[in-house]
């Protein structure tokens, strides 16, 4: 007979203790994720969008996923994105993650998931950057549009898989943002020169790698002449290129069926053309060799974020803290746990 398990809460500062200066682990456990996906091994339905009339910008987004393997899991990802909370001095994400145990149901952790969140985003960046430049040299001159905790856990992420840049560019609507990033850069180590730039069209063309990781919700990006050398585009943040871009590239998604929607800029390229022939694969189809990436155009890789990506980090998260001893239970979480009282 399968018992109730109990039920913890794992606070942000637990989670980033297991995570930080294990960038390469986190990167191998989403790389499984991605292939366990592949490979049918997941059930990841849409994500479901909680819009509201009043608050236009802003959106809460529901995750549900259950991830295969040798140990598994069931989930949810319930994460906000209230952009005005910027002006306010604090951050425009925020999420937790449930934990689900796949023999009863009962849910058994909820984790603080905004860094979590974070790192499975930097992690399949880090991914596509390494698989999507092979082949060839990689990329020397990296573009930063956006320079929030996305755009900061890139560049960790980057930078602990080996990465290095001769120059790099950042670009934000907030210029007090943006400098505070560049001097977060620095203060990490960077030796080449950091810019902050007001326009994209020249940080653009001279950059061979250009990382969005904006809150944009249309595309401002229209012209695709300003991609013609040829660049890759990790397109984290999924609307920031016209459909014009986007049918002038190589395009890699993580999950076809995932991107081709909510007016993302690939969805936007669909609606547009009326077909899919501009999908390149997924990321797993180039990492397995079912596809190659065609030389000659620029590369773009738009994930939309799978839910089995969250649940193999914070289940690592889970596990790590379960073999330390150091989890907080919550006693008596659940109740009326006899059937006639």
């Amino acid at each position: 007979m399968s018992a109730v398990p109990e039920f913890v809460v794992i606070p942000g500062v637990q989670v980033e203790r297991v995570l930080q200066g294990r960038e390469r682990e986190t990167v191998a456990l989403v790389e499984a994720a991605y292939r366990l996906h592949g490979a049918g091994d997941t059930v990841n339905p849409p994500s479901y969008f909680l819009r509201f009339p009043d608050r236009p910008s802003a959106r809460i987004i529901a995750l549900p996923a259950s991830l295969g393997g040798e140990e598994r899991v069931d989930g949810l990802k319930w994460i906000s994105s209230f952009p005005e909370n910027l002006s306010a001095g604090i951050p425009r994400a925020s999420a937790v993650l449930i934990l689900n145990d796949p023999g009863t149901g009962f849910p058994y952790a909820c984790l603080e998931a905004s860094v979590i969140s974070a790192s499975r985003t930097a992690a399949m960046a880090a991914i596509a950057a390494d698989v999507l430049s092979r082949g060839g040299a990689r990329p020397q001159r990296l573009a930063l549009f956006g320079s929030g905790l996305i755009a900061r856990y890139i560049h960790t992420f980057l930078a602990a898989t080996g990465w290095s840049f001769e120059r790099i560019g950042i670009h934000d609507l907030s210029r007090d943002s943006a400098e505070g990033f560049r001097g977060y850069l620095e203060r990490a180590g960077e030796a080449g020169p950091i810019t902050v730039d007001d326009g994209p069209e020249r940080l653009i063309r001279s950059s061979d790698l250009v990382v969005f990781a904006t809150t944009a919700a249309t595309p401002h990006v229209t012209d695709p002449e300003w991609f013609e050398h040829n660049p890759l585009v990790l397109h984290v943040s999924l609307r920031d290129l016209s459909p014009e871009v986007v049918l002038a590239s190589a395009n890699v998604l993580d999950d076809v069926e995932h991107c081709l929607k909510a007016q993302t800029s690939p969805h936007l390229a669909e609606q547009l053309t009326g077909n899919r022939d501009f999908v390149t694969g997924t990321l797993n189809d180039v990492i397995s060799g079912r596809v190659a990436v065609p030389a000659g155009r620029p590369v773009v890789f738009s994930p939309f974020g799978l839910g089995v990506l969250d649940l193999a980090v914070g289940r690592h998260v889970y596990d790590r803290l379960s073999h330390d001893g150091d989890l907080h239970i919550v006693d008596d979480f659940f109740h009326e746990l006899r059937r006639h009282g």
